[in-house]
């Protein structure tokens, strides 16, 4: 299906698109091809009944997973997911993202950021988008601070990753401060 058709949000790089049973044989190949990038971060689904797992979880009211794809040729170079979307007085969500072998380092989720960014502040409405990230590793820090996030507090022992608890620190970002950056971009 091309880009224009089941792009849910667009830019010039890349778009967002939800993700299909179709995708299960390249995204778990391009997980396998990532381990090295992932190994002390995050554990994606990496096979394809963990893909049809997470497949049904995008599905529900509270969570998103959006696949960021090269806009010249369809290439998925990253995944982003929304968790725990609360409505009410909340509007807020849990933010979590990897890139993919070979497309990090090169911008691409920069760019997928500022979409998701767009998806959660605009169609979701949300007021509020946190991140919870190792302290060690300085790429994702760098990432959601370029995009405005404010580093919040720390959080210790907060997630099992790889078979331990690994401590953690709190970025989000605020609706309003997303608003007043893309107002002083333009």
């Amino acid at each position: 299906m091309p880009a224009s058709k089941s792009a849910l949000v667009l830019g010039e790089r890349v778009y967002l698109r939800r993700p299909r049973m179709a995708d299960a044989e390249v995204y778990c190949a391009a997980v396998r091809a990532s381990r090295t990038i992932h190994r002390l971060w995050t554990r994606p689904p990496a096979t394809p009944g963990e893909f049809a797992e997470m497949l049904a979880r995008s599905r529900q009211p509270a969570s998103k997973t959006l696949f960021a794809c090269r806009s010249e040729d369809d290439a998925l170079v990253g995944v982003f997911d929304l968790s725990q979307i609360f409505g009410g007085i909340m509007q807020s969500a849990y933010l979590g993202y990897y890139a993919l072998a070979p497309y990090a380092r090169q911008g691409y989720m920069r760019d997928g950021l500022e979409l998701m960014l767009r998806y959660a502040f605009r169609t979701l409405r949300l007021h509020r988008v946190e991140s919870n990230i190792q302290p060690a590793n300085k790429r994702s820090i760098a990432l959601v601070r370029r995009a405005g996030f404010v580093r919040e507090g720390y959080s210790r022992r907060y997630l099992k990753i790889a078979g331990r608890w690994r401590d953690h620190e709190r970025w989000a970002l605020l609706v309003e401060d997303w608003r007043a950056r893309r107002a002083r971009r333009q």
